[in-house]
């Protein structure tokens, strides 16, 4: 299950940073990834925009008044026991979550909220992380979102912020040293010919799949599969993201939607998980299957001691 470790051309370890706007995201969202390189000695964080505060309990055993008044807290502890599972570091951001709305534009946030505040603001705060950690891999949303909560929104907006900022050297007036992200992808993983090879198999394994409404409202040709770039082999790691996700116990119904697939069809399935590159300041070629590549190197034998 676990890799040789791998590191950079400065025979520094591997470092990446997953921006999401929950808790919970991090887990329904690259997850398997994150823990793959976890235990292949890179530095992994998950840096959480939002706490959480306005979302809902989605768990029909945990809809209950004294989950609800404490829900700002469990989350954070959920959080806690996800980024113990995954192997992975993780920072608040510091910001209220901002409620979901389909209106548009937005009508006014909360004080406090990520939406209602300036990008360029958030994105300091961010590039000072950024400049701190060094990343070679920066993952967040695309400008969609990935779906269009206003977080989900705002966090892409704030992620590309970040990262010009960061690499500006005329901003001194955020910490550490500027730093230009090698390698920018946004996620993909909830595109139509992942969830159609699923349901396929679904049916010839005689059982109910849960994608077929969606699929039947789907058109054929997803503009999301003209993007697709990066497919890393996570399949090992399944049993891990899911159990992230049942961490968040408010958040996911544990005999809902998210575990109506068996494994062992995901694994067959799509053993992936799947990225757009965005940007890139080293050469690659394209379809990749490791975020890292053009950056990874094998890890000199003398160097096994630092595994994370």
């Amino acid at each position: 299950m676990e890799s040789p470790l791998r590191v950079d051309a400065a025979g520094e370890p591997l470092r990446a940073i997953f921006t999401h706007a929950h808790p919970d995201d991090e887990s329904s969202k690259g997850a398997a990834t994150m823990a793959r390189y976890s235990r292949e000695g890179a530095r992994v964080v998950v840096v959480t925009l939002t706490g959480g505060e306005r979302g809902e309990v989605l768990n029909p055993k945990l809809d209950r008044p004294e989950v609800w008044e404490n829900l700002a807290q469990i989350r954070r502890e959920e959080m806690d026991r996800a980024r113990e599972i995954l192997g992975v570091e993780q920072i608040w951001l510091g910001y209220e979550d901002s409620g979901f709305t389909l209106e548009e534009p937005w009508p006014p946030m909360p004080p406090g909220s990520l939406a209602a505040t300036d990008p360029e603001v958030a994105g300091a705060k961010l590039a000072a992380i950024i400049r701190q950690i060094k990343p070679h891999v920066v993952v967040t949303y695309d400008e969609k979102g990935g779906y269009p909560h206003p977080d989900h929104i705002m966090t892409h907006r704030v992620t590309m912020a970040a990262l010009a900022i960061a690499a500006d050297p005329a901003r001194d007036d955020v910490a550490g040293q500027p730093w230009e992200t090698p390698k920018v992808y946004y996620h993909m993983g909830m595109h139509r010919a992942r969830f159609a090879r699923l349901d396929e198999l679904m049916h010839e394994h005689g059982l109910e799949s849960p994608y077929a409404e969606r699929l039947a409202n789907w058109p054929d040709d997803d503009e999301m599969a003209g993007r697709l770039t990066t497919f890393v082999p996570a399949a090992d790691y399944f049993e891990v993201r899911d159990d992230a996700l049942r961490a968040h116990a408010t958040q996911i119904d544990p005999d809902g939607f998210w575990f109506a697939v068996p494994l062992e069809i995901q694994k067959k399935g799509w053993p992936t998980e799947d990225y757009e590159l965005v940007s890139s300041l080293v050469e690659t070629s394209v379809p990749e299957d490791d975020l890292f590549a053009g950056l990874a190197f094998p890890c000199p034998a003398s160097a096994d001691d630092w595994r994370i």
